[in-house]
């Protein structure tokens, strides 16, 4: 199991066991224990990870953080802990007055469910009051499991880290802002875009007509980036096939094209290697017939929307992208392909596969 299932195996996990964890003792030991086990330490060996560990505060002695991890002998990264159903927010100040006594470079906040990391791009030997990467590992999205594994013991380099942290944290943070600039556009955001389209002067009125002219606007975009991502797929084959995109699609109808029920989130890329396999079939069956399900580990693409007569499986959100291919017992066999268009090598074996599948049909008839 790679390190992408891990985390996704611990996240369902946490989700499935919170409601009976009654304690922060608990929430240590049944979610955050197995969280720093994942990341390549073992939590036995005082060597790596030290618990309860000393950050003497001044004349305040006796202070302690739930956690250290070593490197060298020195600690590199402290874990502060709470209990699932405690709010964060009010307990980075006590994480960052051990932060700012120890050699420790990163520093991380949990209740086991959220995770918050900390570093000191503002200020050496300073925590952030922001975290530059913040994520809820029953919720945790690819990138940012790319991110965190860059923590594993096997891949970890403060370096490497601190390189894109600050990237991260702001990145992070303008994507929030945009986030909720969309949902409801504030005044500022409404009146940069009327005054570049509207001759008069901008007044309330008109600010107040412009916001949902402005909201509007934004979700078609999206539509037609949508749109024209997925025709390019199906344009290298030639395939004549027309996508419609109502000029009308709400919020809500984009992030149901997104997929993202379920925690599960169907990227563009994945629904590309879709409509390339689709291209390929349509030649022996009806392209309505070629359907796909998303997973959280994989993306399925299927004959009749049946789970049993699988074509392929596309693997697209780690470092290297594979295809899985099914031979006439079912058995997967999985390849590397470094581009969607080399899906196209695989086009007698996924049309042998539903060949297999149609004889089937065949025969009970």
């Amino acid at each position: 199991m790679d390190f992408k299932d891990q985390i996704k195996q611990l996240g369902d996990r946490v989700a499935k066991l919170k409601d009976q964890i009654a304690t922060e003792e608990a929430t240590k030991n049944a979610f955050i224990m197995p969280f720093i086990q994942t990341l390549g330490y073992d939590v036995f060996n005082p060597t790596e990870v030290v618990p309860e560990f000393v950050a003497d505060i001044g004349v305040k002695k006796g202070e302690k953080v739930d956690y250290a991890i070593l490197k060298d002998a020195f600690p590199t990264i402290l874990v502060e802990c709470k209990h699932w159903a405690q709010k964060l927010e009010l307990h980075d100040n006590q994480l960052m007055r051990y932060f700012n006594v120890t050699k420790a470079k990163f520093a991380i906040l949990t209740n086991g469910i959220k995770f918050k990391f900390y570093t000191d791009l503002v200020e050496p030997n300073i925590m952030d009051e922001k975290p530059f990467l913040d994520f809820d590992i029953t919720e945790i999205k690819e990138q940012q499991v790319e991110e965190l594994k860059k923590f594993h013991k096997s891949y970890f380099d403060i370096n490497n880290i601190l390189s894109s942290a600050s990237e991260m944290k702001y990145t992070g943070e303008i994507k929030a802002i945009l986030s909720n600039e969309l949902k409801s556009p504030s005044e500022e955001f409404v009146r940069f875009f009327a005054q570049k389209v509207y001759p008069k002067k901008i007044t309330s009125n008109i600010i107040f007509q412009f916001s949902d002219l402005v909201k509007k606007s934004v979700q078609h975009l999206i539509t037609d980036m949508i749109t024209d991502r997925l025709k390019s797929a199906i344009d290298k084959e030639g395939e004549n096939i027309v996508i419609t995109a109502t000029t009308e699609l709400t919020a809500t109808e984009i992030e149901t094209v997104a997929n993202k029920e379920n925690n599960i989130e169907t990227t563009a890329e994945e629904l590309e290697g879709f409509f390339i396999v689709k291209s390929i079939l349509r030649t022996i069956i009806a392209s309505n017939r070629i359907t796909y399900r998303d997973a959280q580990t994989y993306f399925a693409i299927l004959l009749d929307d049946n789970n049993r007569k699988t074509v392929c499986r596309l693997y697209m959100n780690g470092s290297k992208k594979y295809l899985s291919t099914f031979d006439s017992t079912k058995k997967e066999t999985k390849q590397e392909i470094p581009t969607l268009d080399d899906i196209y090598n695989f086009a007698d074996q996924l049309k042998a596969t539903v060949e297999t599948y149609l004889a089937l049909k065949s025969d009970k008839q």
